[in-house]
């Protein structure tokens, strides 16, 4: 979907950290590139993680400065990691917005694709909520419920303005924090087009589950589905793609084995960027009843695949899929057995499911999430 290609001038005056990308980007850190790559902007600063190629950003971006900081800020370098960009954004990244409020005599804005920026410092930002999870599902021996209980709620305070991924993760925000609606606006994410696409690869008879093993993912109902349905579609698989978890993922196999299926239960581990189409494209459907989601990306990647999808009917999930997923009760496993049965079984479905998310994802771009993106950047700025 193409847009209007006017540039935004923000004359040294935003500063985009890009601190969360990292060499094997997930979530966050994949919409942070994505963003950049396609924002129709000039006369801003990009930090850039050492490692992170400039050769993956558009040409237009070349009218702005960047600047390398240490690479070992992403989620890949767990904790220490994490600890390690909100140091560097509390100290080093406030400096900047310092240096532009006394060269311009106005405070130079930051925008973050994560729910961070400097604290009490009088710095401007804008920053991006992409999910309050750890929140509706604690684990109060996680440090991520610890920073979205503590840590968020004062940065999406201080931040001018706050940007989100869905009306569901807005309605969060409000119903968490207290958060005026008027303070958020959601801005619907989109997927690399050039990467994901139909390619008619052949099916292969398999589901296909992508993501971590985390709790909200729902695999265990998936499995008593794919159970359930064993006797009718003896020769269909179930594949679980994504990280392996040393806890999680030793459960999955046990229930499997319990349930009679484990020789049909694959477990592919983590899969490169660039084979994730394949295996998309291979499958009879995605399979992803998350309980819930602040967006659900890859319904969009699978979709445009030409891959049938059966999904959640809570969250942000219906506002990504629309009519043309499946869509069912993520905690009734007979409910997603009977969608996973009919797909297995029905060729026409499939074929249906299939036109309707190639048209689906039409409504989604890159181009116009960053140029919206962009447009919110500049009237907050000046």
């Amino acid at each position: 979907m193409g847009v209007c290609l006017k540039q935004f001038n923000f004359d040294d005056q935003l500063f985009f950290s890009l601190a969360v990308a990292g060499n094997k980007p997930t979530g966050i850190a994949n919409y942070a590139v994505n963003l950049a790559q396609n924002l129709p902007i000039t006369g801003a600063t990009f930090f850039r993680p050492q490692k992170l190629s400039p050769e993956r950003f558009h040409d237009r971006l070349t009218d702005n400065h960047w600047l390398e900081i240490p690479a070992d800020y992403s989620a890949e370098a767990g904790k220490k990691g994490h600890l390690g960009r909100l140091v560097w954004t509390q100290f080093r990244l406030s400096q900047f917005c310092k240096k532009a409020r006394t060269q311009a005599k106005r405070s130079g804005l930051i925008f973050s694709p994560a729910p961070e920026a400097p604290l009490g410092v009088g710095c401007r930002s804008v920053v991006m909520v992409h999910d309050l999870i750890p929140l509706r599902f604690p684990n109060w021996r996680s440090p991520l419920t610890l920073y979205a209980k503590f840590y968020v709620p004062q940065v999406l305070r201080e931040a001018q303005h706050i940007v989100c991924n869905s009306q569901a993760t807005a309605d969060e925000i409000v119903e968490f924090f207290g958060i005026p609606a008027r303070k958020i606006t959601p801005i619907p994410l989109a997927y690399d087009a050039e990467h994901f696409r139909w390619l008619n690869y052949p099916k292969q008879n398999y589901f296909v589950v992508l993501g971590r093993p985390d709790p909200h993912k729902n695999m265990e109902r998936i499995l008593d589905a794919f159970a359930q349905i064993s006797l009718k579609t003896n020769d269909t698989e179930l594949w679980f793609v994504g990280p392996e978890d040393p806890r999680r993922t030793p459960e999955l196999r046990a229930k499997a084995s319990a349930l009679g299926v484990a020789e049909r239960v694959k477990f592919v581990g983590y899969a490169a960027y660039a084979d994730l189409p394949e295996i998309l494209g291979g499958a009879i459907a995605l399979v992803f009843p998350s309980l819930w989601e602040g967006f659900g990306l890859p319904v969009l990647e699978a979709m445009a695949c030409g891959t049938p999808v059966i999904t959640s009917n809570r969250s942000a999930l219906p506002e990504v899929a629309g009519d043309a997923a499946l869509l069912i009760d993520p905690e009734n496993v007979e409910d997603l057995a009977e969608a996973m049965g009919a797909i297995a079984t029905d060729t026409a479905l499939r074929e249906n499911r299939q036109q309707a998310g190639l048209a689906r994802v039409q409504r989604f771009s890159w181009q116009k999430t960053a140029y919206q993106t962009a447009e919110l950047l500049h009237q907050v700025a000046f």
